[in-house]
C-alpha cells in the first residue's frame, strides 16, 4: 500500500477549496506571548474575561458521543451517549492541575443480574436530576441492543447506597430520532417538570391542554409536501411542550407548532424560551422559517405545518419569534441566572447551534407582554458540534460536543476576568411592564372553563399588545362555546369582532360560516390598519379552511369585498389575498397575480435580504454551508414563487395569453438555486398547474414550462440512487483495509457513478465536462494519486492542507467573528471572500474593528461523505474516481488490479 504524502500540498487538487488545520496565528508576535493551549481549547473563541477547560473526550475512550447532561445533588455530572449508556462523572475543581474526571458507567442494581455489556438505561436526549431522582428521556426505537423505547423514565436509589436500583416508565412516547423526544427541565418554582419534543413525536393523550385541542392545518395555500419525503406524514400541531408532575401522572399540553426544538429554559421572570430549528432544504422558498428564539407563553402556537403549509409568523393565531437567527441546527438552551458570570450574562439566554459551532448569548429586553432580543457570539469554534449545556454548582458553564457519532468532548467555561460585578441580575416578574402582568393574569384562564374568564378576557381581544390579544383569545376559547358564539356574532367593535371570529372559526360549526363571513364583511376594510387587515383576512381564511366554500351568493359577495384591495402594499397581505381569492375561484385574480409575479425581481423580499447575512456561516461548516453558498449566489424570487404556487390551483379565467405568461415563469424559475427541495417544490406546483390545462395543450405547456430542463445539469428529480449501506462511520484504517481486502477488480461503473453523485462531489467538481466548477476538474485525478491517497483525503479532509486554501477567522471587537478566504489586505481593511460559489463578492472588514486573526481548521470539503456506503459501494466510488468517470478505463477490464498499483 502506498503511504499518503502528508507534506505533499498538491493533494489540494483532490476535492479543493479546503481550509488548513494548522490553526496558526497570522500575528506571530502576539502569538509568541501566549501560553500553549490544548488544541481543543485553542480553536475556541471566547469573550474577554472567560476561560475554557477541556475536561474529557468520551469518543476517544470508547464512550460514544454525548448529547445530554445534568448535575445530581452531589455535584456530579451525569451524561448520556446518543446511542449508548449513561455515565457519572466526578469533576476536578476549576483550575486543577489534572482535569481528568472520575467516571463510572451507570449500572442499575436490579434483582436481575445483568452483564456489563448490556445497556440498562441510555439513548437519552434529556436528563434531569430532580425530586431525588434521575429523569431520563429515552429517544430510541426498542430493539435487541436496547429494549427500552422512547419515553420518560425515572431512576431512583431506594436503598440509599448511591446506586440506582429502580426504573419506572412514566410515559411511553411514539417517536424517535433527531426529531423525537428531547429535554426535561424543572419549572421555575421547582414543583413540576417540562418536557419538549420534536415534530416526529406524536402528541400523547394529555390530561389538560393550555393550547385548545382543535389544531388543524389551517392554510388555503396549495399544499405541497416535501419532494424529498421529509415529515410528509407528520400532521398538526408539530413539536410540542408539556408540563408534568414529579410522578408523571398528570400531563398538560403547554404549547405546540414547533419544528424541532431540542431544549428550553426559563428566565428570572419565569418566562419560557426555546430555540426552534429551520428546514434547510426550504432555503429560498417563501415558507422557509429560519432558526429562531421563541418566547413561549401559555397556550402558544407557532404554526409549523408539513411541507409548504407553515403559517406566516404575522398571523394572529400564532406567535412570532423574539429573534430570527438564520441557518443552523438548534440544540441546547440554558439561562445564565445561576452562573458566576458578569451581570450581562446572568440575564442572558444561551442558545447552542450544532451545525456552525456557535453558542449565542441572547440578551432579552422586556417589551410589553413579551421581549425584544439581540444576539452575541458568546463562544464559537470550528468544528464544534454543540449538543447540550448546563450551569454547574460552581457557576461555570459546562457544554458538550458530539451527536451523530461525531467526536465528542466535554468542556467547562468560567469567568476569570477583571470585572467583579457578578451580582445576580434581576428581571423579576413584579418589575415587568404592565402588559406582561396582564398576560399572566389572562393565562390563569387557560386551564379550564373558569368562572369570570370570558368577562376578564373579552375587553382585551383588541388590546394593542399582540401577546395580550393572543392570551385573551385563548382564554375565550377555553370557555364553553355556547357562552361566547353569539357574543362574537353580535360584536360591534371591528377589531374585537375579528379576533372573536378567529376563535369562532376554530370552534364553530360549518352551519354558521355564511353568517360569520357576512359579519366580517360589515367591517370597513379601508378603516383598518395593515395589521388589522391581515387579521381580518386570516379570520376569513380560517372560516373557509375549516368550514368550506360558502353559498354562491356569499362567495360572490366575498370576492367583491376582497378583490378591490388586491394588490396591497405589503407582501403578507398579497399572499393572503391571493390564496383566498384563488380558493374562491375569482377569475380576475390571475392577471393581478401575474403582474405581481412579473415585477422586478431586484425587489428582494425580506427573506432574501436576511439570507444574505448568512454568508459568514458558509465556511464554518461546509457540509451545511455550501447549500447556503449556492443559494446566495442566485437567490430564488421567494414571493414570486408564492404567487406561482397559488395560481397552480386557479381553475377559471385562463386565456392563452395568461397561460403563456404563467408557464414561462417556471422555465425561468428552474435557473435559480435554492435549498435541496427547491426544484421539487417548483416542479410539483408546475405539474399541479398543468393538470388544469386542456389535454390537447398539455405537451405545449409542459415544454414551455421547462420540463426538458429537469433532465439536465443534475436537476433530474428522479431521486439519485442512494447508498444501500449499511451506514458506517468510516475510520481511515477501516477504509484503507477495504482496498486491501478486495481491491478494485471487477467494479461496477454505474454504482460508482451513483455514489459519486450521492456524495455530492458533482456539486463542486466537474468530471468529463459535467458538474460544478468550484473545485478542480477530477477527470485526471487517477493519473496523479493512488486509491489510498484518495481514501485518506476523503476520510480526513482537514489533515495537513496547503494554507493557501485556508479560510481566515477575523475576531471583532463587538464579540462576533467573520470567516472567509482572505484575498487581500491593505493598511485599513481586510478583504474577505466568503462564498465559494461567488468568489468575486468581497466583504471589507476595517482593521480597527479586528482584535485577532487565525487560520481556520475546517476544510471546505465536508467530512463523512462516504459514511452512508458499504464496502462494495466504497470500492465502486474509488474505482470511478480512478477512472475519471470513463467507463472504458482499464480499471473496468480484466486484470484491473494492476491499474491501482
Amino acid at each position: 500500500m502506498n503511504s499518503f504524502p502528508r507534506t505533499f500540498t498538491a493533494i489540494m487538487l483532490l476535492f479543493a477549496l479546503i481550509a488548513s488545520a494548522c490553526n496558526s496565528v497570522q500575528d506571530s508576535t502576539s502569538e509568541q506571548e501566549k501560553e500553549p493551549l490544548h488544541p481543543k481549547i485553542e480553536k475556541l473563541k471566547l469573550q474577554d474575561g472567560f476561560k475554557a477547560e477541556h475536561l474529557y473526550s468520551p469518543s476517544e475512550n470508547e464512550m460514544g458521543s454525548w448529547v445530554s447532561m445534568t448535575f445530581d445533588d452531589q455535584g456530579r455530572l451525569i451524561t448520556s451517549d446518543q446511542y449508548g449508556a449513561l455515565y457519572r462523572l466526578t469533576l476536578a475543581p476549576i483550575g486543577s492541575d489534572s482535569l481528568a474526571p472520575q467516571i463510572e458507567k451507570l449500572k442499575i442494581e436490579t434483582e436481575e443480574a445483568v452483564a456489563d455489556s448490556i445497556i440498562q438505561m441510555g439513548y437519552a436526549q434529556g436528563l434531569l436530576w430532580a425530586f431525588n431522582s434521575l429523569y431520563v428521556m429515552v429517544n430510541h426505537r426498542s430493539n435487541d441492543e436496547f429494549e427500552k423505547g422512547s419515553g420518560l423514565y425515572r431512576l431512583q436509589d431506594t436503598n440509599n447506597n448511591d446506586q440506582f436500583d429502580k426504573i419506572t416508565l412514566l410515559k411511553s412516547l411514539e417517536g424517535a430520532g433527531e426529531h423525537g423526544p428531547h429535554s426535561i427541565v424543572p419549572s421555575p418554582d421547582g414543583q413540576s417538570l417540562y418536557v419538549i419534543a420534536g415534530n416526529h413525536t406524536d402528541v400523547p393523550e394529555m390530561d389538560a391542554y393550555r393550547i385548545p385541542k382543535v389544531w388543524q392545518n389551517d392554510n388555503l395555500f396549495p399544499l405541497i409536501k416535501d419532494p424529498r419525503g421529509h415529515a410528509n406524514d407528520r400532521e398538526a400541531p408539530g413539536g410540542w411542550i408539556a408540563r408534568i408532575d414529579s410522578l408523571g401522572e398528570r400531563w398538560e399540553m403547554v404549547a405546540a407548532g414547533f419544528r424541532n426544538p431540542f431544549d428550553l429554559a426559563f428566565n428570572n421572570a419565569g418566562d419560557m424560551f426555546t430555540y426552534d430549528s429551520d428546514m434547510e432544504w426550504d432555503l429560498g422558498m417563501p415558507w422557509y422559517r429560519p432558526t429562531r428564539i421563541c418566547h413561549v407563553p401559555s397556550g402558544a402556537e407557532f404554526g409549523w405545518r408539513t411541507g409548504n403549509g407553515k403559517w406566516s409568523p404575522a398571523y394572529p393565531d400564532n406567535l412570532p419569534a423574539v429573534l430570527n437567527i438564520g441557518q443552523g441546527s438548534p440544540t441546547g438552551v440554558l439561562h445564565g441566572k445561576s452562573s458566576a458570570f458578569p451581570a450581562r450574562y446572568q440575564d442572558a439566554l444561551f442558545a447552542f447551534d450544532w451545525s456552525f459551532g456557535i453558542i449565542y448569548a441572547v440578551h432579552l429586553q422586556p417589551q410589553g407582554a413579551s421581549y425584544t432580543a439581540e444576539r452575541e457570539e458568546f463562544l464559537s469554534g470550528m468544528p464544534l458540534p454543540l449538543t447540550d449545556g448546563v450551569i454547574g454548582p460552581d457557576g461555570a458553564m459546562y457544554f458538550m460536543t458530539g451527536g451523530r457519532r461525531l467526536d465528542s468532548d466535554l468542556y467547562r467555561v468560567y469567568f476569570d476576568g477583571e470585572n467583579t460585578d457578578v451580582t445576580l441580575a434581576s428581571m423579576a416578574d413584579e418589575e415587568m411592564p404592565e402588559a406582561h402582568q396582564l398576560r399572566k393574569e389572562l393565562e390563569q384562564y387557560h386551564e379550564t372553563a373558569k368562572a369570570g374568564g370570558l368577562e376578564a378576557a373579552w375587553p382585551h381581544l383588541k388590546h394593542e399588545d399582540r401577546f395580550v390579544r393572543y392570551a385573551a383569545r385563548i382564554a375565550v376559547e377555553h370557555q364553553p362555546l355556547n357562552n361566547w358564539q353569539s357574543k362574537v356574532l353580535n360584536e360591534e367593535d371591528p377589531y374585537t369582532k375579528i379576533q372573536g371570529m378567529v376563535a369562532l372559526a376554530k370552534h364553530g360549526k360549518p352551519a354558521i360560516k355564511d353568517q360569520m363571513l357576512n359579519k366580517l364583511m360589515e367591517v370597513d376594510y379601508t378603516s383598518l390598519s395593515e395589521l388589522q387587515q391581515l387579521d381580518l383576512l386570516r379570520a376569513v381564511e380560517l372560516t373557509l379552511a375549516r368550514m368550506g366554500m360558502p353559498s354562491a351568493t356569499t362567495r360572490q359577495k366575498l370576492i367583491g369585498y376582497l378583490n378591490p384591495h388586491y394588490p396591497a402594499g405589503k407582501e403578507v397581505l398579497n399572499s393572503t389575498l391571493s390564496k383566498v381569492l384563488v380558493y374562491l375561484d375569482d377569475p380576475e385574480v390571475i392577471e393581478t397575480t401575474l403582474n405581481l409575479l412579473e415585477e422586478d425581481e431586484g425587489k428582494a423580499s425580506e427573506q432574501a435580504e436576511g439570507a444574505t447575512e448568512s454568508s459568514d456561516l458558509i465556511l464554518r461548516n461546509p457540509q451545511y454551508g455550501l447549500d447556503i453558498a449556492r443559494m446566495l449566489k442566485d437567490i430564488p424570487p421567494a414571493q414570486q414563487t408564492y404567487y406561482a404556487t397559488v395560481l397552480s390551483k386557479q381553475r377559471s379565467g385562463w386565456t392563452p395569453e395568461l397561460r403563456e405568461r404563467y408557464f414561462k415563469w417556471f422555465y425561468q424559475a428552474f435557473d435559480f438555486e435554492g435549498g435541496n427541495s427547491y426544484i421539487g417544490f417548483i416542479d410539483k406546483a408546475r405539474k399541479e398547474a398543468l393538470s388544469h390545462v386542456p389535454k390537447s395543450e398539455f405537451d405545449y405547456y409542459n415544454e414551455l414550462s421547462g420540463d426538458s430542463l429537469l433532465t439536465n445539469n443534475g436537476r433530474d428529480l428522479a431521486n439519485v440512487p442512494q447508498p444501500e449501506g449499511p451506514r458506517n462511520n468510516w475510520k481511515l484504517e477501516e477504509a484503507l483495509a477495504v482496498l486491501d481486502s478486495g481491491g478494485l477488480e471487477n467494479r461496477n461503473f454505474e454504482t460508482g457513478k451513483n455514489m459519486y453523485a450521492a456524495t455530492r462531489c458533482i456539486t463542486c467538481h466537474s468530471m468529463r465536462g459535467e458538474g460544478g466548477i468550484i473545485g478542480p476538474d477530477l477527470t485526471q485525478l487517477g493519473t496523479r494519486f493512488s486509491a489510498e491517497d484518495m481514501i485518506e483525503a476523503i476520510v480526513e479532509p482537514n489533515e495537513t492542507i496547503s494554507d493557501q486554501y485556508a479560510s481566515t477567522v477575523l475576531y471583532l471587537k463587538n464579540g462576533q467573528s467573520v470567516v472567509g478566504r482572505l484575498t487581500d489586505q491593505d493598511e485599513e481593511k481586510y478583504y474577505i471572500s466568503q462564498n465559494p460559489f461567488a468568489p468575486d463578492h468581497i466583504r471589507e472588514v476595517p482593521k480597527d474593528e479586528v482584535t485577532d486573526t487565525k487560520l481556520s481548521s475546517v476544510s471546505v470539503m465536508p467530512p463523512g461523505l462516504i459514511n452512508p456506503m458499504n464496502e462494495n459501494e466504497l470500492r465502486d466510488l474509488i474505482a470511478y474516481l480512478m477512472a475519471g468517470g470513463n467507463p472504458d478505463h482499464p480499471i473496468y477490464k480484466e486484470g484491473a488490479e494492476e491499474a491501482t498499483e
